[in-house]
This record gives C-alpha cells, sequence and structure tokens, in this order.
C-alpha cells in the first residue's frame, strides 16, 4: 500500500467520522414532554412481526450485432422474496434472496457465465444468491447499516445499483447517515466488496470487485434553487487495479416550477478523476454534465451534453465502474468502458403519458472528446403500462438502434418485459 494511498483513506475515514461525531452532537435530544411513549415490543415480535414481498420480472431481450452471424436471445425470469423485520429497540434486518432462471435454451445468448461466444453479450447469468442480507440501527436522524446492501447516490452516475439488469449490483458495506444538520444529508460507506451483476459465479468479466472503497455524499438542500451535493469517491479494486481511481465532484439538481402543469428541470455536475491505490497509470480525467428541460402536463423535453475525458494514451480516460451504466450514453450500452478518447453524448428526448402509458423516446450523438472521431448516434424508445388495483404490474416494451461511424459496430436490442410485486 502506498503512502498516498494510506493517507487520502485516513483522511477521508478521519474526517468522515468527525463530521458524523459532530452532527450526532449537535443533534438536539427530543424534550421528554413531548416525547411520544415507545411501543413495547419483545424481539421474537420484531423477528416474527415483519413483512414479506415477492416479486417476479420475466425479460426476452435480443440483441442483433455486427459482425455476429447469429443474434443473441435470452429468456429470464428473476424472481425475488425479501423479509424485513419489526423494530427492536432501533434495530432491524432485511435479508432478500434473488434467483434467475434461464426459461429455453441458455446458449443462444453469451451470458458472460455459460461460454457461449458465438453470440452478443445479454449480461443476465443464471444464478441463485442473497442479494441483500443488512442489520439497521435507526435513533432519530442517525441510519447505521452493515452487511450486503443495495447502495444509489444521486443520478447513479458514479455509484448506483444497474437495477436494470436481472442480477442487480449490491454492496458489502457499512453505511452511515445523517440528517440532524439542517437540509443537509450525510452519506459515507465504507465497501469491502462488490457484487457485480455478472456474478456471483467467475466468467469472462469479475463476478466481485474486492478491496477498500470510500464513498462520501454530502447532499445541501437549496430550496426553490434545487440540491446541490458534494462528493468523494475512493475506488480501491484489488483485482481490478485499472480501475482504481479518485473522483472529487459536485452535483446539482433542480425543479421549478412555473405553474400548475409546467415545471423547469435542471442537472449540472463536474467531477475530477486521477489513479489512485495500486493502479499503474498515471492519469487524470475531468468529466462534466449539463442539461434542462421541462415538463408541460402529461409531456416532456430534455436537452443535455455530457463529457467524459479522454487521452491519446489508453487506460486515461475517465471511468465510471459503479455507475448505473445502462442509464447513460444510450440503452444499447456500447460505452460501458470509456474509450481512450473519451465520449461527447449531446442527447435530446421527449416523453409522454398516454392514458395509463408512459413513452419515452431519446436521440443521442456520440464523438470522442480527446480527438476527432466520431463515433456514432443511437435511437433509444420504449413503452411502459402499469396497471392492477395497486399498480403492482408493469408491462414494457423498449428498443435501442446505434449505428457506428467509426466506433463499435451496428447494434438492435428489443426488450419485452413483465414485472408483478406482491
Amino acid at each position: 500500500m502506498t503512502d498516498t494511498k494510506i493517507r487520502s483513506s485516513s483522511i477521508l475515514v478521519l474526517a468522515t467520522a468527525a463530521g458524523f461525531a459532530s452532527v450526532a452532537m449537535a443533534a438536539d435530544p427530543v424534550p421528554a414532554s413531548t416525547a411520544a411513549p415507545a411501543k413495547p415490543i419483545t424481539f421474537v415480535d420484531a423477528v416474527t412481526g415483519g413483512k414479506a414481498h415477492l416479486e417476479f420480472r420475466y425479460r426476452l431481450e435480443s440483441v442483433d450485432q455486427d459482425p455476429f452471424a447469429d443474434d443473441a436471445l435470452a429468456s429470464t425470469l428473476r424472481s425475488r422474496l425479501n423479509y424485513v423485520t419489526g423494530d427492536w429497540h432501533g434495530f432491524s434486518a432485511f435479508m432478500e434472496a434473488d434467483n434467475v432462471t434461464v426459461l429455453g435454451d441458455d446458449d443462444t445468448y453469451n451470458s458472460t457465465t455459460n461460454g457461449v461466444t458465438d453470440r452478443p453479450v445479454v449480461a443476465d447469468p443464471e444464478y441463485t444468491e442473497v442479494n441483500q442480507s443488512y442489520l439497521q440501527y435507526k435513533s432519530g436522524s442517525f441510519t447505521g447499516l452493515l452487511g450486503r446492501q443495495r447502495i444509489t447516490l444521486d443520478n447513479q452516475r458514479f455509484v448506483g445499483n444497474v437495477g436494470w439488469r436481472q442480477n442487480e449490483q449490491t454492496y458489502d458495506a457499512v453505511t452511515l447517515k445523517s440528517s440532524a444538520l439542517p437540509k443537509t444529508q450525510l452519506h459515507y460507506s465504507y465497501i469491502s466488496n462488490v457484487n457485480r451483476i455478472t456474478g456471483p459465479d467467475e466468467g469472462s468479466q469479475p463476478a466481485n470487485y474486492h478491496g477498500a472503497t470510500h464513498a462520501l455524499n454530502v447532499k445541501e438542500d437549496l430550496g426553490a434553487f434545487g440540491a446541490v451535493t458534494g462528493f468523494a469517491y475512493l475506488l480501491d479494486f484489488e483485482n481490478a487495479p485499472a480501475l482504481s481511481s479518485s473522483t472529487y465532484g459536485v452535483h446539482w439538481a433542480g425543479t421549478y416550477k412555473v405553474a400548475d402543469a409546467t415545471k423547469l428541470n435542471w442537472l449540472a455536475s463536474y467531477a475530477s478523476q486521477r489513479d489512485y491505490a495500486d493502479n499503474l497509470n498515471d492519469y487524470s480525467a475531468d468529466y462534466y454534465l449539463v442539461e434542462g428541460g421541462a415538463t408541460f402536463g402529461k409531456f416532456g423535453l430534455k436537452a443535455g451534453y455530457e463529457v467524459l475525458g479522454g487521452d491519446d494514451q489508453p487506460n486515461h480516460a475517465f471511468q465510471t465502474p459503479l455507475a448505473t451504466l445502462h442509464a447513460f450514453q444510450g440503452w444499447a450500452d456500447k460505452f460501458l468502458t470509456t474509450p481512450r478518447g473519451g465520449v461527447e453524448d449531446l442527447y435530446l428526448g421527449a416523453t409522454a403519458n398516454v392514458g395509463p402509458v408512459a413513452l419515452q423516446l431519446v436521440w443521442h450523438d456520440f464523438q470522442a472528446e480527446a480527438f476527432s472521431q466520431d463515433y456514432g448516434s443511437e435511437w433509444n424508445a420504449s413503452a411502459a403500462y402499469k396497471f392492477g388495483a395497486k399498480k403492482n404490474y408493469e408491462a414494457m416494451f423498449k428498443f435501442a438502434d446505434y449505428q457506428a461511424d467509426e466506433f463499435a459496430t451496428d447494434t438492435t436490442k428489443i426488450w419485452l418485459q413483465f414485472a408483478a410485486t406482491f
């Protein structure tokens, strides 16, 4: 371990601990005269008096990608069962198990673990595992979690759960959260392992990222001016050192109500990244995003420009390995790893609610950031319909078409999905 790594990690841990300690001391206790009497509950009552939920999500995904002679076709069903206990002196527990089963042939797509290499990748391997399992403690404005958990921060551009894939990305972590300071939310996670969407079995891609990762996120509510977040993410991956990085940045998002049916919304983000821990690449790169939009009743429009910096040298581009990547730079997933030259993504989008159906249409134009190269363009479209007395059923159609110019190859993806929650 290098001295730089020790100093950076130590400073972040000490600063975080001091911050949460000061918040705890600043929080005013509830006066005894106004505190509600605690409802008596035993440990057995807490364990047996919890709530269970059951979810099913079936998906048919087709991928037509040059130069593969055969398309990929993945027919998968995810079954999820979870249980949360009742509260016992501030403590509770949450457990969740997932199973993904291939319905039909499992050799019609490359799941990253099934050894099929003559068809395109659909990163939904067959598996059974514990998706989440954590102990939680809540006291006033403080929350602490220990165990395997879902972590999503801001718009998930840097830390997310990749919820679109059948195997969700979760984290083995200790998380501390506080809202004791007025209009401020503090979040710190120490992550020892990342359970990736391609796990739990090893395949052509790592099933896990092992190491000591720190995620510090501080959000301030600005009222009518939205909310601004400062963040620091120190990623140390023992089994993927080329992805180890330190990223510091700021994120600003908000919505302004012009009239009852008209709203303006915006996003702006900037971050600076450099090599960290055992990464042998000496590099630095910048990221920024600007997006503006408006909603008019059941219709919406947006325009944005997102840039991930690149370089003439390999392994010097801005990377976001913990992001919910499918939500950015097109649903065809051609830029899951930022190319050497970086990415400039200019996009325009529209949404509409037609009765119970939610429609979305987005166009992207992709260019290199570090030099002149026209990557390609992409169209995305989706239609989702929620129904049932509790809106606990959803049917979805989704489409992505990437037309390559000077990067990757032409790719068309189609999804049909049905989900039910009980």
